[in-house]
C-alpha cells in the first residue's frame, strides 16, 4: 500500500510507530487525535495509552480536548490563553476501567473542576 491508500487513523499508527522505533526519552504529541473521526480516535486513543503504560513513556500531549487529556494522562495542566501560564494543575487517578458505571461516574468526577479552571475561571 501506498500511503495516500491508508486511512487516517492508520497514518497516525504508523507516525507512531516510526517515532517509537527511535526509543524516546521523552514522546511530545501535539493534538495527536484532533483530525480523527470519533470511532478511529477510540481506536488510536487505546493503541497509545496501552503503548504508553507498557513502555513506561513519559508523554507530553498538547490537547484541547479535557475528556483526551483526562483519559490518557495521570496529570493535566490548565493552560491560560496569551500569554500562556498554568492556571491550574489536576491529579489524575482514574482506579477502574472508564467503560464501567462506576468508571463513568469518575471519570466525570473528575472532568468537572478541569471543565471550570479551563472555560469558567479568568
Amino acid at each position: 500500500h501506498y500511503p495516500c491508500h491508508l486511512s487516517g487513523g492508520m497514518r497516525q499508527r504508523a507516525a507512531l510507530v516510526r517515532t517509537l522505533a527511535t526509543r524516546p526519552d521523552v514522546l511530545l504529541l501535539d493534538e495527536p487525535l484532533s483530525a480523527l473521526d470519533y470511532q478511529t480516535r477510540l481506536e488510536v486513543s487505546e493503541d497509545l495509552y496501552r503503548i504508553m503504560r507498557a513502555e513506561g513513556l513519559t508523554v507530553l500531549m498538547v490537547t484541547h480536548d479535557i475528556s483526551e487529556a483526562i483519559a490518557m494522562s495521570d496529570r493535566v495542566l490548565v493552560m491560560s490563553r496569551r500569554p500562556g501560564r498554568i492556571k491550574s494543575s489536576h491529579k489524575i487517578n482514574l482506579t477502574c476501567e472508564r467503560q464501567t458505571p462506576i468508571g463513568h461516574l469518575i471519570f466525570v468526577k473528575v472532568r468537572v473542576p478541569i471543565f471550570f479552571h479551563q472555560h469558567i475561571q479568568p
